[in-house]
């Protein structure tokens, strides 16, 4: 057995990564394994580019404190192939022409350690500027927003701890969106492949038909005017949704949905790691062939 698989069982089979933390340590082990400069030359080999009149800001959402990761500073800076997640992430949305302008949002006081260890050290070439991050997910979507020139007519959300999106989902997610004048928004999102259960009070009530259900993921990109209105109106009616779709479904909005991939991977809890690494070591050997 390779000693990548005997740490991959160990891990999986004796460590409960939620409440033992000493998973992610695991982890960098088995990440240690993986040829890295070949993980860098498939996955990071991006070039920064910006169109002529690009349409689409992107706000990328770093402001969780990661508590449920159980490492001290959180996800966004743990790296990968030497470079934080949150750079692997705000790297895909600069390799799209149609981004103008990239607003990372993060705690307020720990915007300088963002910037010195996440954007400065790498060759952005759409402009980057830091929002204070809020309390909560809803409210830091909407700080960013407030950094969003009027003159973008699209805006695209996206975790800071998914750090296997690729431009290409990107570009056409918001190519489907600009498509479809009828619509709203566009999400990107993975077939649902468990069976679901409805229960209450313990017991199980029902079993849905999974064909209908989508796992939400992100980028999700919207027409700025209606995601403002959208973020206006929850506000005012005290509405707090769980995902950025849900503030202009309430309001009657079309949104459609984008296939992604299940690799698209966010980063919450020390196993989210393993996948992570599984996920990569899996791109290396699709390169390979």
């Amino acid at each position: 057995m390779k000693d990548t698989d005997a740490i991959s069982k160990r891990a999986m089979g004796t460590v409960d990564p939620v409440f033992a933390p000493s998973a992610l340590k695991i982890s960098e082990q088995l990440l240690g394994h993986l040829d890295f400069d070949a993980l860098t030359k498939s996955l990071s080999g991006l070039e920064g580019k910006v169109g002529d009149n690009p349409k689409t800001a992107a706000i990328i959402l770093a402001g969780g404190q990661g508590e449920r990761f159980g490492r001290e500073g959180g996800k966004q800076l743990v790296e990968i192939a030497g470079k934080p997640v949150l750079t692997w992430s705000a790297e895909a949305f600069d390799a799209v022409a149609d981004i103008g302008l990239i607003v990372v949002v993060c705690p307020e006081d720990r915007q300088a350690e963002y910037l010195s260890h996440a954007i400065d050290p790498f060759p952005f070439v759409t402009p980057v500027v830091l929002a204070p991050a809020g309390s909560i997910r809803q409210e830091s979507a909407l700080s960013g927003l407030e950094f969003v020139p009027e003159d973008f007519e699209f805006v695209v959300l996206h975790d800071g701890a998914r750090p296997l999106i690729s431009p290409d989902l990107i570009e056409h997610t918001i190519n489907t969106l600009k498509g479809n004048f009828d619509s709203d928004g566009a999400v990107v999102a993975h077939p649902s492949i468990d069976t679901l259960k409805v229960v209450e009070n313990d017991v199980i009530v029902g079993t849905p038909d999974r064909t209908v259900f989508w796992n939400a993921q992100t980028p999700q990109v919207f027409r700025a005017g209606i995601y403002r209105r959208a973020h206006a109106a929850a506000l005012s009616d005290g509405f707090v949704g769980t995902d950025d779709s849900s503030l202009i479904e309430r309001l009657g909005g079309k949104v459609l949905v984008v296939e992604g991939k299940r690799d698209n991977i966010k980063l919450t809890v020390p196993e989210d790691y393993l996948m992570l690494a599984a996920a990569v070591h899996s791109i290396l050997r699709e390169d390979a062939k």
